[in-house]
C-alpha cells in the first residue's frame, strides 16, 4: 500500500512513521480472534477519555431474542435540555472486533459540535454470534432509543443512523429493516465505508490484497465469520449484506464515503448509485488517494481532516432539515 502511486503523500509519510497492529487474516483463525480483542482493549484502556462535559452512561436493556445485557453507550449533552436530535451510531470492526469505547472521541466531538445525543449499538460479534444477530441487537437498540425519546430528551423527526465500516453496512441494514418492519422512523443514514457485499465480486474487493488496515483476506474472514459457508451464496438476506436488497425506495436520504484505495470502492459506489436510480437522495463522497480508515489512523492530513468536516456539515444539514 505504501508503494501505490495514488496513495495521497501526506497520508504516505504517516504510514511509513506509524506502528499499528492490524488485523491479519493470514494468520488469523476462529479462536484467535479472543487475542485481538484483548489486543483492542488494551490499546483502548491506554488511551485517555475525552476532556468533556458531555454525559456519557451505559445502558443495558434486552436482547431481541429474549436474554439480557444489550449494552447501548448513551452520549448526550450537559445540562438539561429536550428537543435533541439523535445519532444512532455502529461502530467499526470487520463484523468480529469493536466496542463502543474505541469511538469515543468521535461521538463525543458529534455531540459538541452538532448539540445532539448520541447512542452507540454494543452489538454481539461473529462468528460466535452469526447473522441475524448482530443486525437484530442493532436495531433492537434503535428501537429502544426510539420507544425512550421523551427520557432521552430526543426530536424523533431527527433521528439519524449510522456506522463505520462493518458499523456502516449494519446501519444500512438496519435502517433496511426500519423501513420494512414499520419503524422507527428513520431521517437520515451516514455510512463510512460500509461493508455492504458479502459477494466480494467488484474490481476494488480483488485489487486491494494488500492494505493498511482492511483488505480482501481480511473482508473474506470477516464476512465468513458472519455467514459461515452461506458467504456468496444464492440465499444471503440483504439484512447481513445490504447491496443484496433489491429494492432501495422508501429509504431515508443517505450520505456515503469511501476511499480510493480499499475493497470497499465500488461496491458503496454502486449502493450510492442504486440508491439515486431509486428516489433516495444521497450524497457520496469518493476520497482520493486513501486507504479504508485513513482519517482515523492519520487524522493529522488535509484529506483526512476534509473528510472528517464533511461528515460533521452533512449530519448537521440532516438535522436542520
Amino acid at each position: 500500500m505504501v508503494s501505490h502511486p495514488n496513495l495521497d503523500p501526506e497520508l504516505r509519510a504517516g504510514l511509513e512513521e506509524l506502528f499499528v497492529p492490524v488485523f491479519d487474516a493470514s494468520t488469523a483463525t476462529m479462536e484467535s480472534i479472543a487475542g485481538h480483542r484483548a489486543g483492542l482493549q488494551v490499546m483502548l484502556a491506554g488511551i485517555p477519555a475525552p476532556e468533556s462535559d458531555v454525559v456519557i452512561e451505559n445502558r443495558h436493556v434486552p436482547h431481541p431474542d429474549g436474554g439480557p445485557g444489550l449494552r447501548l453507550r448513551v452520549y448526550q449533552p450537559a445540562g438539561s435540555g429536550t428537543g435533541w436530535p439523535c445519532f444512532y451510531w455502529v461502530h467499526g470492526g470487520g463484523m468480529i472486533l469493536g466496542t463502543p469505547e474505541m469511538d469515543d472521541h468521535t461521538l463525543v466531538g458529534y455531540v459538541e459540535r452538532l448539540g445532539c445525543v448520541v447512542v452507540s449499538v454494543d452489538y454481539r460479534l461473529a462468528p460466535e454470534h452469526p447473522h441475524p444477530v448482530p443486525v437484530e441487537d442493532c436495531y433492537a437498540g434503535l428501537v429502544w432509543t426510539a420507544e425512550h425519546a421523551a427520557e432521552l430528551g430526543i426530536d424523533l423527526e431527527r433521528l439519524a443512523v449510522g456506522g463505520m465500516s462493518a458499523g456502516g453496512g449494519l446501519a444500512a441494514a438496519t435502517v433496511l429493516l426500519a423501513r420494512d418492519r414499520g419503524g422507527p422512523a428513520v431521517a437520515f443514514q451516514l455510512l463510512l465505508s460500509p461493508m455492504l457485499d458479502d459477494r466480494n465480486a467488484t474490481p476494488s474487493s480483488h485489487e486491494f490484497t494488500e492494505s493498511a488496515f482492511w483488505n480482501r483476506e481480511a473482508n473474506l474472514f470477516g464476512w465468513t465469520a458472519l455467514l459461515g459457508d452461506r458467504m456468496g451464496g444464492d440465499d444471503v438476506s440483504p439484512y447481513a449484506a445490504p447491496a443484496r436488497a433489491e429494492d432501495l425506495s422508501g429509504l431515508p436520504p443517505a450520505f456515503i464515503d469511501v476511499a480510493e484505495l480499499e475493497v470497499f470502492r465500488d461496491e458503496d459506489l454502486d449502493y450510492a448509485r442504486r440508491l439515486v436510480q431509486a428516489g433516495v437522495s444521497t450524497e457520496f463522497h469518493l476520497y482520493p488517494g486513501g486507504f479504508h480508515g485513513f482519517d482515523a489512523l492519520i487524522p493529522a492530513t488535509e484529506l483526512s481532516r476534509r473528510a472528517v468536516e464533511t461528515r460533521f456539515a452533512a449530519l448537521s444539514r440532516a438535522f436542520q432539515r
